[in-house]
């Protein structure tokens, strides 16, 4: 199963990119080929055309890079960070350059803040928008309270409770990811 790790965060000295590789390295041992997107090493103009607006190779570099990771993913884990109780402006603007890269893919949440509450309610704001891009979010969200102190910069944890609890969401977004890919083998709506 190939996964798209969504990270969205170009601050200067960030914290949530712990929880990013975090979560990859844990799919990784899992048996997932894991690709992350970090915003700071691919970013992207604010919208103004999305992919499928220009002409086929005629897309920037990046974005096109970005296309082929999300169209060869059965789906993805949106890793973010909470900005004034919503989503980040450069996750959501990748977010919007693409579209049917997402379609039938199953989504999970990692949300995260430097506070208590680990980014619950830019986890609302995310299911909302994954669903309307196609890529529906999984019942279980994984939030990282005091992100800062709960990872090492290789995103090892540093409380054994995030090694245990991670372990029943990966099971649960594996499950959808082979629901999808099955159903999406059968026939797809659209």
């Amino acid at each position: 199963m190939n996964v798209a790790v969504i990270y969205g965060s170009n601050r200067s000295n960030r914290q949530g990119i712990k929880a990013a590789y975090f979560i990859v390295n844990k799919l990784r041992n899992k048996g997932f080929n894991v690709t992350l997107i970090d915003t700071k090493q691919n970013e992207l103009p604010f919208l103004d055309k999305m992919y499928k607006e220009y002409p086929k190779g005629k897309a920037p570099e990046t974005m096109e890079k970005i296309h082929q990771i999300l169209e060869q993913a059965d789906g993805f884990v949106v890793v973010s960070g909470e900005y004034n109780h919503s989503i980040p402006a450069v996750l959501k603007n990748l977010l919007d350059h693409f579209q049917q890269e997402y379609y039938f893919k199953p989504s999970a949440i990692v949300s995260y803040s430097a506070g208590t509450f680990g980014g619950m309610r830019v986890a609302v704001h995310l299911r909302a928008v994954l669903a309307e891009l196609g890529m529906s979010s999984i019942p279980t969200i994984f939030p990282v309270s005091a992100v800062q102190d709960s990872f090492d910069e290789t995103g090892k944890a540093l409380n054994e409770f995030y090694n245990k609890r991670v372990q029943r969401f990966i099971d649960e977004f594996k499950w959808y990811l082979f629901a999808y890919k099955k159903q999406r083998a059968i026939g797809v709506p659209y």
